[in-house]
């Protein structure tokens, strides 16, 4: 299916957002995620299926000041 990931197209086979972050190699990365502008915890993403067209974005924390 198509999906945008972090503003650009992509296609994934994942059926949910956990899925996903395993796809992109970040299952044991620490990220935010939103899934079409709301926010998903990382407890809830095993249960948050993605759809053609959804919009994602993965953040990663940054350090410094």
């Amino acid at each position: 299916m198509n999906i945008v990931v972090n503003g650009e197209a992509s296609q994934t086979g994942a059926r949910t957002l956990a899925e996903l972050i395993v796809e992109l190699e970040l299952g044991d990365a620490k990220v935010a995620t939103a899934l079409n502008g709301a926010m998903v915890r990382a407890v809830k993403r095993d249960a948050t299926p993605i759809a053609e067209g959804d919009r994602v974005e993965i953040l990663a924390p940054m350090q410094g000041g």
